[in-house]
């Protein structure tokens, strides 16, 4: 039997193409992932998320008080007592990063973190009857542009996971690199933050929201700020080289096919 050379070469090609279009591959802290002779490691870093004014202004008028989720550390200025508040922001740790890689270039698709903020409303003639909402373990899909949490809410919502919970007006910042085999940090924000219909409906009932404010929020068009900050380290892997009886197993292994060959042929 006469081997078509035509035919492995095309295989080969196809092999290669598959190779180039792997898989998403997710790393997180204090593991590894290895592929197509490159290693990454050393994920680190953070993301915080910065109320928007409309989102603070909402707050005081709903009297809605705003604590932290560990692991994330939240840092209020202001508050309820205050009349007012000046900033929240809550930084998360990046639990995990997703992305494809491609032999030559890494583009990041989705990067988690955990932990988040805790919203209590508080009974108010106006604006609610009280109720409570956490919103913790945000995932941002860079490719469709959307926030997803978990939420544990008062006044019968209870946990939901994966919520779609804001559209991301804007993305500043790289999302693909090139490898380069050193310690890379980037950093992105992602801004204009609007809620889903969904979401909203969460928020509502879970907070107790009565018809007076829920004209308040519902006017909020942005619901704030997130910048990311993400660490990796990137190497080259070394090919191991082959003991000297390896070589000679492989010598005797094309010895035998030159004369399986070589008899098909006559």
């Amino acid at each position: 039997m006469k081997f078509n050379m035509k035919s492995l070469v095309v295989a080969a090609a196809l092999v290669a193409a598959g190779a180039a279009n792997a898989a998403d591959l997710t790393l997180t802290p204090g593991a590894s992932i290895t592929d197509q002779g490159w290693t990454v490691s050393g994920l680190s870093g953070s993301g915080t998320l910065s109320f928007s004014p409309l989102l603070l202004e909402a707050l005081v008028a709903g009297s809605v008080a705003v604590a932290g989720v560990e692991p994330a550390d939240v840092q209020v200025v202001g508050g309820l007592l205050d009349g007012y508040y000046e900033s929240v922001k809550a930084a998360a740790p990046i639990t995990a990063l997703t992305g494809s890689f491609d032999g030559t270039t890494v583009s990041v698709n989705k990067v988690a973190t955990a932990g988040g903020a805790l919203q209590t409303s508080y009974a108010d003639d106006f604006t609610n009857s009280g109720g409570s909402l956490e919103i913790k373990n945000l995932t941002v899909d860079l490719g469709a542009k959307m926030v997803y949490a978990d939420l544990v809410g008062g006044n019968g919502v209870g946990s939901v996971n994966n919520v779609a919970l804001w559209n991301i007006g804007t993305i500043t910042g790289p999302t693909s690199l090139e490898a380069v085999e050193d310690t890379i940090t980037v950093k992105n924000t992602l801004s204009n933050l609007s809620i889903t219909d969904g979401a909203f409906a969460l928020f509502i009932q879970s907070l107790g929201i009565l018809e007076g404010g829920y004209g308040v929020l519902q006017s909020i068009s942005d619901y704030g700020t997130i910048e990311s900050s993400i660490t990796v380290t990137a190497a080259k892997v070394t090919p191991a080289v082959p003991e000297p009886s390896t070589y000679a197993l492989m010598g005797l292994g094309l010895v035998g096919i030159s004369l399986v060959a070589r008899r098909r042929a006559k």
